[in-house]
Parts: structure tokens; sequence; C-alpha cells
């Protein structure tokens, strides 16, 4: 996660307290700093755990068995990117709870995507049925969206209990300036919630306007 984000939500601000803790943290070997990348007018500095840090977590149950934790930079070429989910998770947990729900847990793009490969590499082996047909079959099993035949992933998946202990899930996506039209309008098929950075927001409105795509573009 990106150390300005860590300060502004978990520290309400507070960077003094926050680099204390973080001093500490790293003394103990639990965490990390890193840049995302070698360009030091254009790098973020980001947080994460350890391989000790991520045993003690889940030695002292801090979180649920079924959550998924991470050591190390999964994926560096993308640390940017998910510096930002962090501030999306919170954008769309704060509003959860303001409607009097709570958060049970989190779950990233990759996550699922290694749960449907895994899925239909099984069944091929078995030789249960055409690939494509047991693609959507199983995407469908893991509440993915299937939009015109194309297994569709969001980046973000929260699940959490409403007001009334119903369970729900929000599937949340972050669009980048990148994203053309054809990529707006899946994600909006697929039931998504889009979020963009500041900076990309009025663009990508801006082409879903131009198209006539019915999807809402929230701000981080």
């Amino acid at each position: 996660m990106g150390v300005e984000y860590l300060a502004t939500f978990a520290y309400n601000g507070d960077r003094e307290r926050m680099q204390g803790d973080l001093r500490s943290l790293s003394r103990q070997g639990l965490i990390e700093q890193r840049g995302t990348t070698p360009l030091k007018k254009e790098s973020r500095r980001v947080l994460t755990l350890t391989e000790r840090g991520e045993r003690l977590i889940r030695r002292r149950g801090f979180v649920p068995d079924d959550q998924a934790i991470y050591s190390g930079l999964v994926k560096p070429k993308e640390a940017e990117h998910d510096t930002d989910l962090y501030r999306m998770y919170h954008k769309a947990a704060d509003e959860i709870e303001r409607k009097g729900g709570k958060v049970l847990g989190v779950q990233l793009d990759y996550e699922l995507k290694e749960k449907l490969y895994q899925r239909m590499g099984r069944a091929q082996a078995r030789g249960q049925g055409e690939p494509k047909r047991l693609k959507e079959t199983f995407a469908r099993d893991l509440q993915l969206p299937v939009v015109r035949g194309k297994v569709s992933f969001r980046d973000l998946r929260i699940a959490y209990a409403t007001q009334e202990n119903e369970i729900a899930r929000l599937d949340l996506e972050l669009a980048t300036r990148h994203y053309h039209a054809g990529h707006i309008a899946e994600k909006a098929r697929a039931g998504f919630q889009l979020y963009a950075r500041p900076q990309d927001t009025a663009g990508l409105r801006r082409v879903r306007d131009e198209h006539e795509i019915t999807a809402t573009i929230l701000s981080l």
C-alpha cells in the first residue's frame, strides 16, 4: 500500500505516529518500504509485508483463514495501480459502513483467476468437457460475470454483511486513462462499480458520453 494513503486512512493524517510505527515494524523485520519505479521523481513509496510479517499475521489470527495475504510485491510492474486499489477500497468500504454494513473480506483479481484456471485445469485433465463451456460454467460458480462469451474480472471484490445481516458483494474496477470505450462498456455490463483517479476521470467520462455508455465513473 502507499505510504501517503496509509497516513490518510489508518492514521487520520498523523504522520509522526505512523512513522514511529513503521520504524518499529521495519526493525522487527515485519515490513519493508520500496519505490514503485527507479525514477526518483515518479516513484511512490509503498509498504509490503515481509514473509516474517505474513507468518505473524497468520499465526496471531489477525485476519480470517480464507483471506489471502501477500508478502513482497506480487506484481512489481503493477505496484502503482495496486497502490490506488487501497484508496478505492476505502472509498467503497466507508460507504458500506455508512449504510450500516460490515466488510467481511477482500479478493483481488488474480485470486479468482487462479481459482478459475485451477478448476479448468483439473476438469480438462479428466476430459470433462469443452474448454469454453467449462470456463463459463466455473466462472458463474465463482460469481464472475460472462459478458458476450468473455469472463470479466474486476480489480477488487468486497464481501460484506448488510445492515439486515445479508451477505452481499461489491465488485470494483479502477479504470485508467488507457481504457477505451470497449473496456468501459464491458465493465459496465458486468455490473462493476467504476472508479478513476481524479486526473483520469474527466477523460473517461467524455469517452463514456461520446459512446452513450450507461455507467457511473466515480472519482477517487
